[in-house]
């Protein structure tokens, strides 16, 4: 089975959605599973993992309510406020939907660099382990080092990399990326989606090698057991197609043994995420 691990839905409000801004007016409108479904059907995608965009328990119960409407949306990663002092009794609540397998917080807009090393915050991680939920870390990557902190800390849960930790690819930094991101990758219980790399990039001009140096290293880093495939579409049409980025990965894989490439494809996916 297919799986596209990473994507959105949402009604567009401008009030709720503030950070669509002007330069992002391709996507200030609806995206919904009506959306979506002809274009997972035209590549022969059979399920896909919606994540939230906005920071809010009604967030996380729209999506549940899409994924139950829907049996292609095989799982939702919701939001709660994992520094809240009842998130044990909240996630109590948010385990009888099965759909539900794992929360994210948007650290990358967290001034903070410590963020991650609240007490409170790893109050909320330490209650997503007692629960079986997973754990999206949307992060730059000047937060890695923090991400790695928290990870060794808490070996029992699960986590998983959004976009590569948003490697500055227009810029072509690299370096400090790849150390940062190879010593993550050494904690077994961290998985890294392979998706969101169109918008780091310039987004009229990029090319498929621009992205290769970073693939290469995620491959080389995680190993085939622990990347999956991702599109993050909508705000991927921002800087491509969803057909182009598959078409750039199915390119990149093409010389992988049959087994790896299910794995990337979907596999992982299944297991990460409990479908």
């Amino acid at each position: 089975m297919k799986i596209d691990s990473h994507q959105h839905f949402w009604k567009y409000d401008l009030q709720k959605h503030t950070w669509i801004d002007d330069s992002m007016d391709i996507i200030r409108q609806d995206f919904l599973p009506k959306n979506l479904k002809p274009v997972l059907d035209q590549h022969q995608i059979e399920g896909c993992v919606a994540v939230q965009a906005d920071q809010s328990e009604a967030e996380t119960d729209f999506l549940v309510s899409l994924a139950h409407e829907n049996n292609w949306i095989k799982g939702v990663v919701g939001w709660a406020d994992l520094q809240a002092k009842n998130i044990e009794e909240r996630l109590a609540y948010f385990a009888r939907f099965d759909k539900l397998k794992g929360f994210r917080h948007i650290v990358q807009s967290e001034t903070d660099h410590d963020f991650m090393q609240r007490p409170a915050f790893e109050r909320g991680i330490k209650a997503l382990t007692n629960h079986g939920f997973s754990y999206d870390i949307l992060i730059f990557p000047h937060q890695i080092v923090s991400a790695q902190k928290l990870v060794q800390k808490f070996d029992n849960q699960l986590f998983i990399i959004d976009h590569l930790a948003k490697p500055y690819i227009k810029n072509k930094e690299i370096n400090q990326w790849k150390t940062d991101i190879k010593a993550l990758s050494k904690c077994p219980n961290v998985y890294c989606k392979i998706s969101g790399m169109a918008t780091e990039t310039n987004w009229l001009s990029w090319q498929n090698q621009d992205l290769k140096p970073y693939l290469d290293t995620v491959v080389e880093s995680f190993g085939m057991q622990r990347v999956m495939f991702g599109s993050d579409w909508p705000v991927c049409l921002l800087a491509s197609t969803y057909e182009r980025w598959v078409f750039l990965l199915e390119d990149y894989f093409k010389d992988f043994t049959i087994t790896e490439q299910q794995d990337f494809w979907g596999n992982n996916a299944l297991k990460f995420y409990r479908i």
